[in-house]
């Protein structure tokens, strides 16, 4: 494997499957059997899901609601939703997972402690990071680069429904053309919508390598572990 152990990226809509919200059964399941795949060869597997597909801070302060903190604290325990939904398909399939949250709920998750955490990955259990940076004003994409910096992963990989990073969006531009890889420096200069910037910015810092890729494809998630040329590879 060119990764040992990964934080693995996934947004609240990616659960919606073809729904247009809440949480589809067959896309859990999708996803938690892509895991089991990586996670039956050894490596250690941390997730941050986002919590789009229930709800989403940032749509209701265009809504009307004018507190942010409150919209963000919201989005935040949909995430907490959208873990438990993840650690049950993941249950289903035969692992063994945690689920920790920034947000302190004991009848239903584990704080969030990092040594604890650790001592999960090496005991080969998957761990569920939910309630994202457990404050407002900060996206899940920067809760996934914080707890991959802590928990010291190799690699964020950011599991989207798009084979990598374009020019532009490929879904509303034919003539959008894919990057193999890219650094973090260009991110910047071509206002590439990879993370928003606080993510970014603390990966170089922290040398972190992302990865973006297609996860609704199978065994995309397997390769990219394994080190194939899949998805596009941002870095220093």
């Amino acid at each position: 494997m060119k990764y040992n152990r990964v934080l693995l990226k996934l947004s609240g809509e990616s659960l919606m499957g073809n729904k247009q919200f809440g949480i589809d059964a067959e896309a859990l399941s999708h996803y938690a059997l892509e895991v089991k795949k990586v996670a039956e060869l050894g490596v250690e597997i941390g997730i941050v899901i986002g919590g789009g597909n229930i709800f989403r801070g940032l749509d209701a302060m265009k809504g009307g609601m004018e507190d942010r903190s409150q919209a963000d604290y919201m989005g935040m325990l949909a995430t907490v939703i959208n873990g438990m939904a993840l650690q049950s398909a993941l249950e289903s399939h035969g692992m063994s997972t945690r689920l920790q949250s920034a947000i302190r709920m004991e009848q239903i998750s584990e704080p969030f402690i990092r040594r604890r955490a650790i001592r999960h990955f090496e005991k080969k259990r998957i761990v569920i990071f939910a309630a994202g940076t457990g404050n407002p004003y900060f996206t899940t994409d920067t809760a996934a680069v914080l707890r991959a910096v802590e928990i010291n992963a190799d690699v964020v990989l950011k599991g989207t429904r798009v084979d990598g990073i374009y020019t532009a969006d490929p879904e509303l531009d034919n003539s959008a053309t894919k990057f193999t890889s890219i650094t973090f420096n260009e991110v910047y200069e071509k206002n590439l919508n990879v993370m928003d910037l606080t993510a970014i910015t603390m990966c170089k810092e922290n040398n972190l390598p992302i990865v973006v890729f297609n996860i609704n494809e199978p065994d995309t998630f397997l390769r990219v572990v394994k080190g194939e040329a899949v998805g596009t590879l941002v870095g220093a």
